[in-house]
């Protein structure tokens, strides 16, 4: 393992530690509670948290900051925060106007995020949620946990941080930030599998001339394991099983294509150039399109495309100013 740390178990509150020595003036990190926040506290809107496992890094604690989240929990590599890291951050940023928090849905993140709600909402802080669960590689089904949430979280983080800024209360902030959820869709492809720092070698093994279509963003089964294709078959792939599960012609979309970590820009460009293309030819408008690593898998080689539908509320809302370290607007 060639890896950029020091002792494997500090990795997680080491990383945020840096985040904060490089925004001082923005953010501020919570020792042991693994929690980095708004150095301006907002006292007159709904504040906006979210979180999960660490190493899909930018997400979360790099989209905190005016006019996205207010707070973001972080718990180990791959792993949800514990209900007293949410409730740190719960206690951080409400000010009387309610939290939104938005969870992806996985089993850990919504039993944990749900019981820091009810114990917030037991301290008279009233709490909502959103869950977001974009990935069509998963069946979107009723029992279990289903569809997870992956890239597209961070178009929620956008929606719902525009519609908090603007003074909205929080039925209108859970309501913006609902309608993204069910407008967006995932499907990513992986190349490579990624190293854990505490494990130091791959969980698991990808042939050197296969690739893996539909694999999760903790390394979860994906649906075709299949060889190496050229980015014009992937987007093909990818942007066909997207419209095979919602139809967005005719449509105006954000889409996102997104580096799951060690992927260099140039393939995102690439990969970029043939969603456009398809996107043409299906009818469907690129309004604005983001490329880069937003939600990773510490250093997988991959990437996922993310179409949100839009319409004049989200466009607002998406083209809304905000400052994080990891989107500007």
């Amino acid at each position: 393992m060639k890896k950029i740390i020091n002792n494997p178990t500090d990795v997680v509150s080491e990383a945020l530690m840096g985040m904060q020595a490089a925004y001082p003036d923005k953010l501020v990190y919570t020792p042991k509670m693994e929690v980095i926040s708004r150095k301006e506290k907002k006292t007159d809107k709904v504040a906006v948290i979210s979180g999960g496992g660490a190493g899909h890094e930018p997400l979360h604690a790099g989209f905190v900051g005016k006019g996205m989240l207010d707070a973001a929990i972080s718990g180990n590599v791959f792993s949800s925060p514990s209900p007293d890291r949410i409730g740190s951050a719960i206690e951080q940023v409400s000010c009387g106007k309610g939290v939104l928090m938005v969870i992806k849905n996985y089993s850990g993140d919504i039993m944990n995020f749900g019981l820091s709600a009810d114990l917030a909402e037991m301290d008279d802080i009233e709490v909502a949620q959103v869950v977001v669960k974009d990935d069509v590689a998963v069946p979107d089904r009723e029992e279990g946990t289903g569809r997870r949430g992956i890239a597209g979280t961070v178009f929620v983080h956008k929606i719902a941080g525009a519609k908090a800024e603007q003074g909205a209360s929080l039925a209108e902030v859970k309501e913006a930030a609902e309608k993204a959820v069910r407008n967006i869709r995932t499907m990513g492809v992986a190349m490579t599998p990624c190293t854990l720092p505490a494990v130091g070698k791959p969980g698991f093994q990808i042939a050197d001339d296969e690739i893996e279509i539909g694999m999760g963003i903790h390394g979860e089964q994906g649906v075709e394991t299949t060889k190496i294709k050229t980015a014009k078959e992937i987007a093909e792939i990818l942007v066909g099983r997207i419209l095979a599960d919602y139809d967005y012609t005719g449509s105006e979309v954000a889409v996102l294509v997104n580096g799951l970590g060690g992927t260099p820009l140039m393939e995102l460009y690439i990969l970029n150039l043939e969603v456009q293309k398809l996107l043409k030819e299906k009818g469907i408008k690129a309004y604005r399109t983001f490329v880069g690593n937003y939600c990773t898998a510490i250093d997988m080689t991959g990437a996922s495309v993310t179409l949100m539908k839009l319409d004049d509320e989200l466009k607002e809302l998406l083209d809304a100013p905000c400052d994080t370290p990891a989107l500007k607007i």
